[in-house]
């Protein structure tokens, strides 16, 4: 969406990926991601290299994606310890990017208000922009914004989340998990990566089990909280692909109206 990706063969045999951007983003801020993710996490992202606007250099990491078994049970304990890394407050020190689009992540000390206005607001506003977003589903979108205290709560701290954990960005190599790639992160409650994580194919339990043997995931996630937080992506994906997510994103607002 943003750049073109390639392997290069270097002249000594070793390989690294160069992306290249289109110039409409700055792509320091993923090797920005990138490092923060690397010194805070525990995650297996690549070494960055080199870093300008229209350039990023990484360390290229042998792999597949492989959304399964022993793969899945490690990703489970990563994504597990990458949570327990903790903020004083929700967002980040920095905006970031998802995909193509801005991440506004100006910190605020209750998670609830963060996520209505950095994240449920702000991208309600973009799909308005965008032209893809019905005027209906905007007020029935508003109508959940101002209902949120009654579904969602203040997690016991903020905790750092990759967030656009999804099939394509998780490397794995021999049933374990390789690398990592693409984050857009920032400090949330952590069901919010997890939520994402159920939407469309989904991981299945394998990845659940191993992450709740070290935090252990409430029932009202899975009946209530993920809904409301995959509205987020769900409205990032209307917006870059259009129409074709209208029907799951009704199906999922249709799930907090009486």
């Amino acid at each position: 969406m943003i750049s073109q990706v390639m392997r290069v063969d270097l002249e000594k045999g070793e390989s690294v990926v160069a992306k290249i951007g289109d110039g409409g983003h700055d792509l320091r801020i993923e090797a920005y991601m990138l490092r923060y993710l690397r010194e805070h996490s525990g995650l297996p992202v690549p070494e960055v290299l080199h870093a300008e606007a229209n350039l990023l250099l990484m360390e290229f990491v042998e792999g597949r994606i492989e959304w399964e078994g022993e793969s899945l049970r490690h990703l489970g304990e990563l994504l597990a310890r990458c949570h327990q890394a903790t903020s004083s407050r929700y967002g980040h020190e920095r905006d970031t990017l998802i995909g193509p689009l801005h991440q506004p992540n100006g910190q605020m000390g209750s998670w609830i208000e963060f996520f209505r206005e950095r994240r449920l607001l702000y991208m309600i506003g973009l799909a308005r922009a965008s032209g893809e977003l019905p005027a209906e589903f905007e007020r029935r979108l508003y109508a959940i914004a101002e209902r949120l205290h009654l579904f969602l709560v203040e997690p016991s701290a903020p905790a750092l989340i990759h967030g656009d954990m999804w099939k394509t960005n998780v490397i794995s190599r021999a049933g374990r998990v390789a690398g990592i790639i693409d984050p857009a992160l920032y400090y949330a409650h952590n069901e919010m990566e997890l939520a994402y994580m159920t939407l469309f194919s989904g991981t299945g339990d394998e990845f659940f089990r191993a992450y709740a043997a070290k935090i252990p995931i409430e029932d009202d996630f899975y009946t209530t909280r993920r809904h409301i937080y995959n509205l987020y992506p769900l409205l990032i994906h209307l917006i870059i692909f259009g129409a074709k997510y209208l029907p799951p994103l009704h199906e999922t607002i249709a799930k907090f109206e009486s």
